[in-house]
């Protein structure tokens, strides 16, 4: 039996590739399919928040199981930072000091990241690109994580796709070269979105009664 699913985005290109992922069994359908499709605040403090937040919104929305995601990059020594704050990172201080929020830009986050782990060696820059997703249904709250990991580098090379900063300063040891220059191949090796989905979709298609790592029912 075939499950139609609503996957929490607006962004066709990345509904077509979870299609792909979760394969025949699944009928899929995107925010971009359902006109006013609300936008969701992610105010949770970790992804794992904001991907339930989004998927029981869109959940409660729609009526059709929902599948929703959050991700972003962390900093080991910064205390898990930018994480969830992303676009918010660099104008917190100036929030603090009454200014309104305002999206920061690719080069002030890769500035931010840089200016903070200045003079610090490579054992503390250790950083992760994480994603987490999650699957409701109005009865089953399923989520799973993964994650990529690697370095802070000492600098960073210029910007090559708008709105991923820190793919110009991921550095992974394994390949020996930052995250936006991997080919094809190694970033489908190294590809945490493509695992997380792959899990979750095995949780889901899970019978209820047997619980499942990383399940929350």
């Amino acid at each position: 039996m075939i499950m139609k699913i609503l996957i929490g985005t607006k962004n066709q290109a990345k509904a077509r590739e979870m299609k792909e992922i979760l394969g025949e069994e699944f009928e899929i359908v995107s925010l971009a399919d359902l006109p006013n499709a609300p936008d969701v605040e992610e105010s949770g403090r970790t992804f794992e928040e904001n991907a339930k937040l989004k998927a029981e919104a869109y959940h409660d929305f729609s009526g059709l199981p929902t599948i929703a995601d959050d991700g972003g990059f962390e900093i080991d020594v910064l205390g898990g930072e930018p994480g969830v704050l992303s676009r918010r990172w660099p104008s917190m201080a100036e929030v603090i000091e009454g200014k309104p929020w305002r999206e920061a830009t690719d080069e002030e986050l890769v500035e931010m990241t840089l200016e903070k782990l200045s003079g610090m060696p490579r054992d503390l820059r250790s950083a992760h690109l994480t994603t987490v997703v999650a699957f409701f249904d109005g009865t089953r709250m399923l989520t799973a994580r993964e994650s990529v990991d690697g370095f802070v580098a000492n600098k960073a090379a210029p910007i090559k796709e708008k709105g991923f900063p820190f793919r110009a300063l991921f550095l992974l040891p394994q390949f020996g070269k930052l995250y936006q220059d991997l080919t094809p191949d190694e970033h489908k090796e190294v590809n945490h979105r493509r695992r997380a989905w792959l899990r979750l979709r095995e949780m889901i298609k899970a019978p209820a009664a047997k619980s499942v790592e990383g399940a929350t029912v």
